[in-house]
């Protein structure tokens, strides 16, 4: 008996099946959007074959050149990335709650990964903050994602910063981890300036495998982090 004879006859069959299908859709298209799949970045980053410039610079380089530096016997001590996080402040959606969702948009593009909302963990009166109350953004990227936004922060957007001149050596907290603020994310490419409502300030915190503050700076500095020399 053929298939269409049995979905004519068995009809509910044929629209629980389809029920089904379109269910698997839809968590597949959710799984895109939490992943950030369906973020151009994101899909460039996933091409069969492709290895993000900084993560092959840092397979076929700096791994040689950090265990010759710091005499490592084994190439599992040489520190490595982890993950970048991003966080956007967005005190103003205390007022205006659709200030938030452009804090997120703005995030998302910028990362190439889907950012989420953060909330306040308890209310303060005389900023008009509630206990849950949506007052910022944040992203965290890992792998292919994270050598990407690296690449453009380093060679396009601080760049563009207004009077740059490099950023600061000290800013480690002595386990590894790098953290700096940005004064204007319109800096990035992502962001059309004379379609943004607010320019909002960045922070940025890079997590390391490093043991200390200078094998977390030479890993950075290997991937051209300008840091200041005065």
């Amino acid at each position: 008996m053929s298939d269409a004879g049995t979905n004519s006859k068995n009809p509910k069959e044929a629209q629980k099946a389809q029920a089904k299908a379109d269910k698997a859709d839809k968590a597949s298209k959710r799984r895109e959007v939490n992943t950030g799949t369906n973020v151009a970045v994101g899909e460039h980053a996933r091409e069969a074959g492709y290895v993000p410039r900084f993560k092959k610079r840092y397979n076929e380089v700096l791994k040689a050149e950090l265990m010759k530096k710091f005499g490592y016997s084994n190439a599992m001590q040489v520190p490595k990335l982890n993950k970048v996080v991003l966080n956007i402040g967005a005190g103003e959606a205390a007022v205006d709650g659709k200030k938030i969702l452009q804090a997120v948009n703005d995030l998302t593009a910028i990362a190439g990964q889907k950012a989420i909302q953060t909330r306040s963990k308890k209310a303060i009166a005389q900023f008009k903050i509630r206990e849950g109350l949506p007052i910022g953004a944040k992203v965290t990227l890992r792998g292919d994602v994270m050598y990407e936004f690296l690449d453009r922060l380093i060679t396009m957007a601080l760049p563009r910063v207004r009077d740059f001149r490099g950023v600061n050596p000290k800013s480690f907290d002595g386990r590894g981890n790098y953290a700096m603020g940005m004064k204007e994310h319109v800096v990035f490419l992502e962001i059309d300036y004379d379609k943004t409502e607010t320019v909002w300030g960045m922070d940025i915190v890079v997590n390391t495998s490093a043991k200390t503050d200078d094998e977390a700076r030479a890993l950075l500095e290997g991937f051209q982090f300008p840091f200041t020399t005065n």
